[in-house]
Formats: structure tokens, sequence, C-alpha cells
């Protein structure tokens, strides 16, 4: 029985090793990823907790920021300043009747900071959007503490 024979005969067994080793790899590298990118939103949750608290809001839940916010911010980085989700911020920021009865109201000021705090954390390059949409809001310490 010769080498070349035996190699021949054993395709089968070298070919299903060659794939293992390709799947578990892959395998490798998706998993390598999920941990980079959990790491990353459990930084960002946990340095946005710290800054809410520094500013003097209460601190939320970890998990819930991470699952939200993830590591690009997520809806709230998308656009900022956009028109339709400042009319919609605004319309949110009234005095909470119905139909002909909601008016607008003065904002509180802390309600602003949160949202430029979280813009800080995950997307500070969208931050002179947001501030320039903010100059025509009017805000005051609207909210007895």
């Amino acid at each position: 029985m010769s080498p070349t024979r035996f190699a021949s005969e054993h395709k089968v067994v070298y070919w299903g090793s060659i794939l293992i080793l390709i799947a578990l790899a892959v395998t490798g590298l998706i998993r390598y990823e999920s941990v980079t990118r959990n790491s990353e939103t459990l930084s960002k949750a946990t340095r946005l907790q710290e800054e809410l608290v520094r500013a003097g809001y209460p601190s939320p839940d970890t998990d819930t920021v991470e699952r939200l916010l993830g590591t690009d911010g997520g809806q709230v980085c998308e656009e900022p300043g956009n028109a339709l989700k400042t009319a919609l911020w605004k319309i949110q920021q009234s005095n909470g009747a119905a139909g002909p009865g909601q008016r607008p109201v003065i904002s509180d000021t802390r309600a602003v900071e949160a949202e430029r705090i979280v813009l800080q954390v995950y997307c500070p390059d969208q931050l002179p959007e947001f501030e320039d949409e903010l100059e025509d809001l009017k805000t005051d310490g609207t909210v007895r503490r």
C-alpha cells in the first residue's frame, strides 16, 4: 500500500477536517465581534449613566440603556434636528390635553439637558445640529423639585 493511495482513500476525512476548521474560524470571528460590541455598548451605557447622575438625574438601568441605544445611539442620533422629530418633540412638550384643549408649554430646561447628555455620549457630532434647533425653543425651570 503506497502513501499516495492511502491519502487518496481518505479525502473525505481531509475535506471534513478543513470544513470543520473553517466553520470554527467563522464562528470565532462572529463571537469576537459580538463580545466587542457588547463591551462597547456596556462602556457607553455606563458612561451615560455616570453623566446623568453627575447632572442630577436618576440612574437609568444599564441593561435597558444598552438595548435601547446600542453602540450608535439608535433613534436618538438619527438626525436629532430633523423637522419632523422636532415637531413631534414639541407636541410632546404640551399640557397633556387632547384636541382643542392642547396647548404648548414652556419646556423644562432639565428635560432638554437630558437629551443633550445622551447626544454628547453617543453622537457628539450631532450635537451642534441639536443646539441650533433648540435656540428657538423657550425653556425655563418649570418643574418644582
